[in-house]
């Protein structure tokens, strides 16, 4: 998706009532605002120490966008001067609407200061035909291309990372989990406010109740979501993390939770399984904070925070 300068936000439609069309017609005028400079002073300004574009990825039976993130040379014989960097593949959150370039903020730290190259997914978005596995394909296929030809990226195929908030922690958690024991070996997982349960038990825990419509109408925006994941009786546990029956053997996770925000309790959750099954997992909650507020530096001032954390974490993953 391509920047542009202006846009207005559309107002947020009855998401248990929307057609398909009004779906359609939401998501592409609220993706256009999040793509938009008008949108920057609620999702930050991209560190100018990293190069972003769009580029076009080759996977079975599909062309996929990514937003690639590449430090920029500082010709003082650093990391990123060389072109052999560490990567992290991100994925943004949404899941029906959302696109990478919300996620410009945190992404363009990450590839300036880490330094790494952040490849962040286009993932097909949930709708009527395009189900949760599509999105989930697209996280574990990205990995694996970019690995595969980590000479042509410029990457160590050695120190790898995955990152992903909301549903895209969602996917990148079931791809920590594809990548148990296989190509490539994963150094380290970020879950940021993750969505970790998209069976019918999805509402059936306090932070939901608690934030179903406050401080935002997450409930039936929730329940959307559900219905378009797996539908005709799709198996939903088998795209819900919470349900996986082995996350031993994981790479490192970092669940950061904020706590007003109606899928505080998936993370906390998901937390206790990794660590009962035996996966090093930090559980940091930041109080007050509402979901997706890390790409909401201009309004959460905690994202700053948490993305520093963020950093410190990967940094010391993915050190050499």
């Amino acid at each position: 998706m391509s920047r542009t300068t202006t846009a207005t936000r559309p107002p947020e439609p009855d998401f248990e009532a929307l057609t398909t069309e009004e779906l359609r017609a939401y998501r592409e005028a609220e993706n256009r605002w999040r793509a938009s400079d008008a949108a920057r002073a609620v999702l930050g300004e991209p560190d100018p120490g990293a190069a972003t574009g769009w580029q076009q990825v080759a996977l079975p039976g599909r062309d996929l966008p990514v937003r690639v993130y590449r430090p920029v040379p500082t010709g003082d014989g650093d990391t990123g001067a060389r072109g052999i960097l560490p990567l992290v593949v991100h994925v943004h959150g949404g899941g029906f609407v959302g696109t990478a370039a919300q996620c410009d903020w945190t992404s363009s730290h990450l590839a300036a200061q880490l330094p790494a190259l952040v490849v962040s997914v286009e993932h097909r978005l949930l709708a009527p035909g395009s189900p949760l596995a599509n999105a989930v394909d697209d996280g574990w296929d990205v990995l694996r291309h970019v690995v595969r030809h980590a000479v042509r990226w410029g990457v160590d195929p050695a120190r790898v990372a995955v990152f992903g908030e909301s549903c895209g922690a969602l996917i990148s958690a079931l791809t920590a989990i594809r990548a148990r024991g296989a190509a490539p070996e994963l150094k380290a997982q970020v879950l940021v406010n993750p969505l970790a349960d998209v069976t019918a038990t999805m509402d059936d825990h306090p932070s939901i109740a608690e934030y179903a419509y406050h401080p935002t109408r997450a409930l039936p925006q929730l329940r959307l979501l559900r219905r378009l994941a797996a539908p005709q009786g799709g198996d939903a546990r088998a795209l819900s993390p919470l349900y996986a029956d082995d996350l031993s053997g994981l790479a490192p996770a970092l669940v950061v939770v904020p706590t007003r925000d109606a899928l505080a309790d998936h993370g906390r959750r998901y937390a206790e399984r990794l660590r009962a099954a035996g996966t090093p997992v930090t559980l940091s909650e930041y109080r007050g904070a509402r979901h997706a507020f890390l790409s909401l530096p201009g309004v959460e001032p905690q994202a700053h925070a948490a993305r520093a954390e963020i950093l410190r974490f990967l940094r010391a993953a993915l050190a050499e």
